[in-house]
């Protein structure tokens, strides 16, 4: 009988290579936010994926970004190589037909002794499959790679062949968490990256980035659950944008996020969120500690 094996899987590479949906994928759950913007993973996210013989304990972290250089940025670049470092293998996720100068910096992150995949994301939109051969070869010329698999995170296609090629190259070791288990992280975390995600989807392109979700309180009460949350916004003339004509936009991005804390948690939400200017907290290293960056 083959031996158990268990071990972290980090998933790394530039901004908006489709890590967090493949991660959703392969877990057959939405646990990470996701959006069309870059950079909208900024936490670790932690998935538990059992399958026989082994389990892998799946980290979303945030892309490698050289394009801004505040404070935030570095804490962010700091937490993506600190999960590269930590695994046991990383999971290099770029798009298909696409390595660009971006790719190559997120890659000479990672440390040369790193177990690397080279996972080639979005083969969908690949419309000839004799592309990818002479891609995967000028690819394999960047470092050694352990294996070199194309998938798609939106469609699915080979992704339990990358997860059989993960388990294949995971130590030897019991599991760490129970079976069935999901993840290790609570209610309170996805609830302010619920709320973080709509952000990011229904805000301009700019300031998403220039905000921030706390919690306030969060007690459960019964199958209810009672959210208090902050959006936390850099200047004064930033709080309009958030809560539109009326507060028309702040109840639709508490709404949509309260419908998804409810399918999550499996039981009602009351949601209460307010605005709030913390000024200039993306490069102060005082507010950054204390959202938990730094």
């Amino acid at each position: 009988m083959s031996a158990f094996r268990c071990g972290t899987v980090a998933f790394a590479g530039r901004p908006n290579t489709g890590k967090s949906s493949l991660l959703n994928r392969l877990l057959g759950e939405k646990l990470a936010i996701v959006s069309a913007k870059p950079q909208t993973t900024r936490h670790l996210v932690r998935g538990i994926l059992e399958s026989p013989g082994c389990q892998c304990v799946l980290l979303d972290a945030p892309g490698f970004q050289a394009a801004r250089d505040d404070a935030l940025n570095r804490a962010l670049n700091r937490r993506a190589a600190e999960a590269a470092r930590d695994a046991d293998v990383v999971a290099f996720v770029l798009e298909a037909l696409r390595f660009g100068e971006a790719d190559r910096q997120a890659l000479r992150r990672i440390p040369p002794a790193a177990t690397v995949v080279a996972v080639l994301n979005k083969v969908d939109r690949v419309r000839r499959a004799a592309q990818l051969l002479p891609f995967i070869e000028r690819l394999a010329r960047e470092r050694e790679f352990a294996a070199l698999v194309p998938v798609s995170a939106r469609t699915g296609r080979n992704v339990a062949e990358l997860l059989g090629v993960i388990c294949g190259l995971l130590p030897e070791a019991p599991r760490r968490y129970p079976a069935g288990q999901l993840t290790d992280q609570d209610e309170r975390f996805f609830a302010a990256e619920l709320l973080r995600e709509k952000l990011f989807r229904l805000l301009g392109q700019e300031l998403p980035y220039r905000c921030e979700v706390a919690l306030e309180s969060f007690r459960q009460e019964g199958r209810l659950r009672r959210i208090a949350a902050t959006i936390w916004i850099e200047r004064e003339s930033q709080k309009p944008i958030v809560l539109g004509r009326g507060g028309e936009r702040i109840k639709r991005l508490a709404s949509a996020a309260r419908r998804d804390m409810e399918r999550l948690f499996g039981g009602r939400v009351h949601l209460e969120v307010w605005v709030k200017v913390k000024r200039g907290w993306t490069d102060d290293l005082q507010s950054l500690r204390q959202l938990g960056y730094a």
